[in-house]
């Protein structure tokens, strides 16, 4: 068997109307795409020497039959909203002839979606990959290869190929320090895929991906995947030194951004430690202001505080926080679309990630419905047209304890009243005169000054000649932001550039949503096929 293999890794196009689809933001600031896959870089990783490796990211670039055919063997895999695109790269593989390999976390979860894959990976790649690579060197073309759940060390998880990306294409770069969540959210598919005890890379790794970047010439935004940075508050404590040692030496090369639980606030060291790092934008999963609600979704970490008054601390280490909400819940009131809009309102969370809840697969949410006769039996298929992508479209996979038609009109709402021009503007001024810059993220101002000023005529240019409209609150919100706070230019600019992507993306889900309503009142809905109660 010849050991010069030609690996072709085929990242798989996200469904267009997605929340975080945002290309007509990344296109004003000259990119294609939001980020890169960090997961085939990091197999890419794990690959032998010999098998020479290519990327083609079908989110920025075009796969050619040709492509396919010059390969010896196709990765590929993602999410659910990317499943549609993995299906047809599976065809076309076929096709081809060429043996095809999917991972990732739709296949670990949903594998039966997957059945005319050659190999199929299920799980952390790291613990399998060494097995999947001997099989296939032995000239076996099919297989399935499981990792044990929770078992894969990440401290041996090799620097990321970050030298196959075009950083040109992207918004951002991605790493990650930490796979798990501590907390039992039933809606979340994070403890079933990673675990409840988060293992974290060493420092000296996680250092070493980002002197990888440094290297290859690469500054700018930096996303640290992780679903909860601070799982692990202890090992993140000992990390954030040494990440702030490195960021000075090195000039601060890097704006970094992550994903954390809203106990964050709790702790002001950890927070001056993120501040003094680089973090300027924390997602943090809110849900819903209803205590019942979130104790009943076992959220009961965000029962314990003042929502509102815990994301202004956070505002206070000049930290921006990207809100996630869901409307859908059994417990939830009818009065659910005024809570959720109006703790959007009061705790100045300009961009505000609202969902219909879905079931994803191997939750315990899922798991409930299912035992309850309640879950949709295609609950896991996801758009074959590759229009609706995520829970703000697709949602409500199940039959609902509240009309369908009364909980979509109540998160309709949400989104017509936070997502107005006015509405949202509004937040971003009260954001703008929350954030304390006082600190080292306000000093990205003047490391960064000539680069703030071709962002900001670039967007005075687009929005002034495509989105003429806003014109007037660009330049209210310039002037605000340099009479109140002007180290606060940077976050004020890109929530003015996502808005150039969720006033749109606002009205497509209004569209749809009106759709689906007008279909349930005029009877041509008709609820799918249950999943038979065990």
């Amino acid at each position: 068997m010849p050991t010069d293999i030609q690996v072709l890794m085929v990242y798989p196009r996200f469904q267009a109307g997605s929340f975080w689809n945002y290309r007509s933001t990344c296109e004003l600031v000259g990119a294609k795409y939001p980020a890169p896959p960090l997961g085939l870089i990091t197999v890419a990783a794990m690959l032998p020497d010999t098998w020479n490796v290519r990327l083609i990211d079908r989110n920025t670039e075009t796969l050619a039959d040709s492509d396919i055919r010059s390969a010896d063997i196709v990765f590929t895999g993602g999410m659910l909203p990317q499943q549609s695109d993995v299906q047809t790269i599976i065809a076309e593989c076929r096709s081809a002839g060429v043996p095809v390999v999917v991972g990732g976390p739709d296949v670990t979860s949903s594998p039966e979606q997957y059945g005319d894959a050659d190999f199929r990976v299920l799980g952390e790649a790291e613990e399998v990959l060494p097995r999947f690579i001997a099989a296939f060197e032995r000239g076996e073309r099919a297989g399935t290869f499981e990792a044990e759940k929770f078992k894969t060390d990440v401290t041996q998880t090799p620097v990321p190929r970050f030298d196959l990306l075009n950083f040109d294409n992207y918004v951002q770069v991605n790493v990650q320090y930490s796979r798990g969540c501590p907390f039992t959210c039933e809606f979340c598919d994070i403890i079933e895929l990673y675990g409840r005890k988060p293992r974290t890379k060493t420092n000296a790794q996680i250092l070493r991906e980002l002197q990888a970047l440094y290297d290859l010439g690469y500054r700018g935004h930096v996303d640290f995947v992780d679903d909860n940075l601070i799982g692990n508050k202890k090992a993140v404590k000992a990390f954030l030194p040494e990440l702030i040692a490195w960021q000075k030496a090195h000039r601060r090369p890097f704006e970094l951004s992550t994903e954390a639980s809203l106990n964050l606030a709790d702790d002001p060291a950890l927070l001056t430690m993120m501040q003094q790092a680089g973090f300027f934008a924390v997602f943090i999963g809110i849900e819903s202001p209803d205590p019942d609600v979130l104790t009943a979704t076992r959220k009961k970490q965000n029962t314990r505080r003042d929502i509102a008054a815990s994301v202004r601390k956070v505002y206070e280490a000049g930290i921006f926080v990207v809100g996630g909400f869901i409307v859908g819940f059994d417990e939830e009131s009818d009065q659910v679309a005024d809570e959720i809009a109006g703790l959007i309102e009061e705790a100045a969370v300009p961009v505000a990630m609202a969902g219909l809840l879905y079931a994803l697969p191997t939750t315990q949410l899922t798991r409930r419905l299912a035992a309850q006769g309640r879950l949709h039996a295609e609950f896991d298929v996801a758009d074959p047209e590759h229009q609706v992508g995520d829970q703000c479209t697709a949602g409500l996979n199940f039959e609902t304890l509240r009309p369908r038609a009364e909980i979509l009109a109540d998160y309709r709402k949400v989104i017509e009243r936070v997502y107005a021009p006015e509405a949202y503007f509004s937040r971003l001024r009260k954001l703008v005169s929350l954030l304390d810059m006082s600190g080292p993220n306000g000093d990205m101002l003047n490391a960064r000054l000539g680069s703030d000023i071709r962002k900001l005529g670039r967007l005075i240019w687009s929005i002034t000649r495509k989105h003429p409209a806003h014109r007037g609150a660009l330049w209210r919100m310039i002037g605000h932001t340099l009479l109140r706070n002007p180290r606060a230019l940077n976050p004020m600019l890109q929530m003015v550039a996502l808005y150039v992507h969720l006033g749109p993306f606002a009205r497509f889900v209004l569209e749809q949503i009106d759709r689906q309503i007008a279909e349930i009142e005029s009877g041509a809905w008709q609820p799918p096929a249950l999943v038979a109660a065990e």
